[in-house]
């Protein structure tokens, strides 16, 4: 059997690889392994720490390691390499881009063939708005707080992955807007389950490559 190591921020992209991707990736004799970053209270950290982590996950020869961390949280505090270059660059797409090229250049040359960074564009919540359907069933009319605006979010953004990464517009925080109460660890999982990968996947395009990536490892 094949191994993957994705580091991840917290419970909610733990859960989340155990409960949505890892069923998916049984059909590819492909075994996923799901820790925490370390030296993290929650959210990213330096990526002098992370960097640490994944040649350190890397020495292990017979696995692949990947990221599951989203572009919101990265700060310049946290150093990620080129990360002025990358704020150069308009499209926020091909920011992310470069800055996952970035962090590969970084690894060490003999290992990093194994080594598959990727960043969420903008942030996980953002594949919750795959189909709002499942949001609208999953909860009752008064634990709304805002039903006109996960309207008014499914309309603007084709591609949910484009919900921005404003103070008060990212995905997390809408959803905070629109839910009364909203739980991103109590809630995260099970609602992408619900959606289901596939449907994440046709919504995501960036998400998807991902995926597609990780189940042709050889």
């Amino acid at each position: 059997m094949k191994r993957i190591i994705i580091i991840g921020e917290g419970p909610t992209e733990q859960l989340f690889c155990n409960d949505v991707l890892q069923p998916v990736f049984n059909a590819h004799d492909i075994f996923l392994e799901t820790p925490k970053i370390k030296k993290s209270k929650g959210g990213i950290v330096a990526w002098e720490h992370l960097k640490k982590q994944v040649e350190l996950h890397l020495k292990d020869t017979g696995v692949y390691v990947t990221t599951l961390i989203d572009y919101y949280g990265i700060h310049p505090c946290h150093a990620f390499p080129k990360w002025e270059e990358a704020k150069a660059i308009v499209n926020k797409s091909d920011r992310i881009t470069f800055l996952e090229n970035s962090m590969l250049e970084e690894i060490d040359e003999s290992i990093r063939y194994r080594f598959i960074p990727y960043i969420q564009l903008h942030e996980f919540e953002a594949l919750l708005f795959s189909d709002i359907t499942v949001i609208e069933d999953n909860f009752e009319s008064d634990e709304f707080k805002d039903y006109d605006y996960l309207l008014e979010t499914d309309k603007a953004f084709s591609n949910p992955e484009n919900i921005n990464d404003g103070k008060t517009t990212a995905p997390s925080k809408r959803l905070g807007r629109i839910i009364d109460d909203y739980s991103k660890v109590v809630y995260g999982s099970l609602l992408a389950q619900e959606i289901g990968l596939d449907k994440i996947l046709e919504k995501c395009p960036r998400f998807n490559n991902w995926i597609e990536r990780l189940l042709t490892i050889e």
